[in-house]
């Protein structure tokens, strides 16, 4: 029987993931106490249709969470088939997502919620680190994150593939939340003040040529390129499995999409999974 446990960080998607193994045929239960995983699985054991699970457990469990330790190496000693598939978000990304929903954090304690988001995560550090695969999800609509879950539990796959997310914005609307790496790009050649190309975007070929034609455009996307592709292994090092890289030009309409656009199509080229977003379109 394959077994998934579903954890991470409260506000990252945990929900929306279970959805997601719900219809891959999963037989899901959501806040389940660990201690109960080996009762299920003796009875699923009597049942020969029930092949995969997927338990969402986190620290809304209080206390019973504690015991998820002890389950995990029951399971290796009985030689369980089982996958951890942590999911996490930028401090500021939960921040946010909280207070567009007005619920409290569940270890806030009526505190604000950066205080139960870092306590949070003090008390998850063991159970990331023994993770099979983790997804930031900061950067990942519904179904990016659906794509996501599908490509790690699908036989084969590599579970801790990198992901660079990039995206394209404006600065007259605002820096992205959450960004590990900003590139300005107001100092190349607006095509806003070229007639035929003012209401185009860079995802048009006219304009993405005009950028493009200028030998430093050039130039800035394969340093910038070169540079992640050297700098990819380190963050791998230091555990993150994502890096979110960001383009602003003025309206985020034509250089910055250009930019983005041409850096996701070079690194799928070589390999390297993306995800692509242009903010301000």
């Amino acid at each position: 029987m394959k077994i998934i446990i579903v954890t991470g960080l409260s506000g990252s998607g945990k929900t929306q993931a279970m959805d997601v193994l719900e219809d891959m045929g999963y037989y899901c239960i959501d806040n389940m106490p660990p201690l109960l995983i080996k009762n299920f699985l003796d009875m699923a054991a009597k049942n020969k249709e029930m092949e995969k699970a997927a338990f969402g457990i986190d620290v809304r469990g209080g206390s019973l969470f504690d015991d998820l330790k002890d389950s995990l190496e029951v399971m290796k000693k009985e030689d369980v088939d089982f996958k951890i598939l942590f999911l996490e978000a930028s401090d500021k990304v939960l921040a946010r997502r909280y207070n567009e929903t007005r619920r409290e954090h569940p270890l806030a304690h009526g505190e604000a919620v950066a205080k139960g988001i870092k306590r949070e995560k003090e008390r998850l550090e063991a159970i990331r680190k023994e993770a099979d695969a983790i997804i930031d999800t900061s950067y990942f609509n519904n179904a990016q994150l659906a794509a996501e879950i599908r490509n790690i539990v699908s036989e084969g796959k590599d579970n801790r593939t990198f992901t660079v997310n990039i995206m394209s914005f404006g600065y007259k609307n605002g820096m992205p939340i959450s960004a590990d790496m900003v590139f300005d790009a107001r100092f190349l050649p607006n095509p806003f003040y070229v007639e035929e190309l003012k209401h185009l975007t860079g995802n048009d070929k006219a304009v993405r040529d005009y950028v493009m034609s200028h030998d430093i455009a050039k130039l800035f996307a394969d340093e910038v390129r070169g540079m992640i592709e050297v700098l990819i292994p380190f963050y791998k090092k230091e555990g993150k499995f994502s890096l979110s890289v960001c383009f602003g030009c003025t309206g985020g309409h034509h250089r910055s999409v250009t930019l983005a656009n041409d850096l996701n199509e070079k690194l799928t080229a070589k390999g390297i999974r993306t995800t692509l977003e242009h903010r301000d379109l």
